[in-house]
């Protein structure tokens, strides 16, 4: 595997990983894909009369990659040829902006690229950048509050993460996530960082622009519940971040959320301190016993702490290697079907919403549809206001061709028919990219609404689009080859 791509597309033509699963490689249609939008995109900008390298920075090289896509397998994507030549066209077909909060985001730190290599490409953040973004908010009073406030490069090392989150795309509100560690203070990004960044970032905006899980570790026991009072008390979390199948050091296997002696304990504590968004890995198998992650475990752990609410990441989707296969032979989708069929025998559990992160960037780039299956059962199953939009960045770049793909998606009217789905409605999509979350998280919609393009950071992006954005095409995550 190698770590991190930049893509000949604005979207990725192979699975990314979040570094919680191995990728698969490229597949056959993915290559397919590539190589067809790849020509669209030299022939577009050869009759524009402008280089690749220019082209992929308009919205034309995204158009690409959904016309391709159509060709290849069937007409998912809601666009048109004439959106690959003129970008008013492709802002037509859109439709109006959606409020967006994406429960779950990912940091990537300095360290990533810790031989500053990324600042040598044209349009990129460099170490001297990290600096400006904060002086420049605060000579030209966008942000009072940060009068004399001179900063550092350690404050301003998430200056690439705000880039690809909110200028290059069109999230309001971003969770941010970490994926876990030999110990909670030891998870690649820990709590502490968690908060400060979420804290920065809100500093810098004016407004609240990020939310922060914590961590829990219940096989920790008491010194568990120590450091949750203390992530609850001290760094105001928003939410806690749970790995059932992973284990600290010194354990051999994961815990499940129905365990009344190592679960409860903690879900109680959640209840104790008022946070009450457990925000659980499903799916994807990471530890050394991969069924620890199934979600089969959430039904009694929800029916028991009602007044918990249990996101599931990844909509407990196994993985896409070989979900071909299975789902030409079963119809299902590894363990989401499963778990769909379980809630459907509990009508009366509601406090179970199903997270897209990881899932929806898989599938509608390679099994799309897959993917409308996926999306159909979530809904059918758990309730159109019981699904939340996730999109595990930036791992897989910026978020932005995923809202660009969700906004365009349609499950075929023959599937929806044949299997009884609700159609992708513009109104099941605004409470997918936002409302349910900002229900659960208690956001004020209409007052954020106005409020982002007006903070510092909606002003900043505003001018950054209008200079001309510089998108990176790049992801972050691993990639087979």
């Amino acid at each position: 595997m190698k770590k991190g791509k930049t893509f000949l597309t604005s979207i990725p033509t192979q699975i990314v990983s979040n570094e919680e699963f191995h990728p698969i490689r490229q597949t056959a249609q993915q290559k397919a894909v590539e190589q067809l939008a790849t020509s669209m995109v030299e022939n577009a900008a050869g009759r524009r009369g402008i280089s690749r390298r220019e082209f992929l920075r308009t919205t034309g090289a995204m158009a690409a990659g959904f016309l391709a896509m159509n060709t290849l397998f069937g007409r998912f994507f809601n666009i048109d040829g004439i959106a690959l030549f003129e970008s008013a066209a492709f802002a037509e077909q859109q439709g109006a902006p959606y409020f967006i909060v994406d429960v779950q985001t990912h940091y990537v730190s300095s360290s990533y690229d810790p031989s500053n290599a990324e600042a040598s490409r044209k349009g990129a953040v460099s170490k001297q950048a990290l600096l400006s973004l904060r002086r420049h908010i605060r000579e030209t009073g966008l942000n009072p509050k940060l009068a004399g406030d001179q900063g550092s490069i350690d404050d301003l090392s998430w200056k690439n993460f705000v880039k690809e989150v909110f200028f290059d795309s069109e999230t309001g509100i971003g969770l941010i996530s970490t994926p876990p560690g030999p110990y909670p203070q030891e998870a690649v990004v820990p709590p502490k960082e968690m908060a400060h960044i979420r804290d920065e970032i809100n500093r810098l905006a004016g407004s609240q622009r990020m939310l922060a899980h914590g961590l829990v570790t219940p096989q920790l026991g008491s010194a568990d519940l120590e450091f949750m009072a203390m992530q609850a008390e001290t760094l105001n979390v928003d939410a806690w971040k749970c790995y059932t199948g992973s284990c600290p050091k010194g354990f051999d296997r994961g815990w499940r959320m129905d365990d009344e002696q190592i679960a409860y304990p903690m879900l109680e504590q959640a209840r104790k301190l008022k946070v009450k968004q457990v925000c659980v890995h499903k799916g994807l198998p990471l530890g050394p016993v991969p069924d620890y992650n199934h979600p089969r475990d959430l039904i009694k752990a929800a029916k028991d702490f009602p007044d918990l609410n249990f996101l599931v990441y990844h909509s407990g989707l196994r993985g896409v290697a070989s979900i071909d296969q299975i789902f030409a032979k079963t119809g299902e989708i590894p363990w989401t079907t499963e778990f769909c069929r379980m809630k459907e025998k509990e009508p009366g559990i509601s406090n179970i919403y199903m997270e897209l992160g990881s899932t929806f960037a898989q599938l509608v780039t390679t099994y799309p549809l897959i993917c409308a299956h996926l999306l159909g059962q979530l809904i059918r199953s758990f309730g159109v206001d019981h699904v939340l939009w996730g999109t595990d960045s930036i791992w897989y770049g910026t978020p932005q061709w995923q809202i660009e793909a969700f906004r365009r998606f349609q499950i075929p009217d023959h599937v929806v028919e044949k299997h009884q789905y609700q159609p992708l409605t513009r109104q099941t999509k605004e409470r997918i990219f936002g409302l349910n979350a900002a229900k659960i998280f208690k956001i004020d919609v209409e007052t954020k609404r106005k409020a982002l393009p007006d903070d510092a950071l909606g002003r900043l992006r505003m001018s950054y689009l209008e200079e001309g954005p510089e998108p990176s095409q790049r992801v972050y995550g691993w990639v087979a080859g």
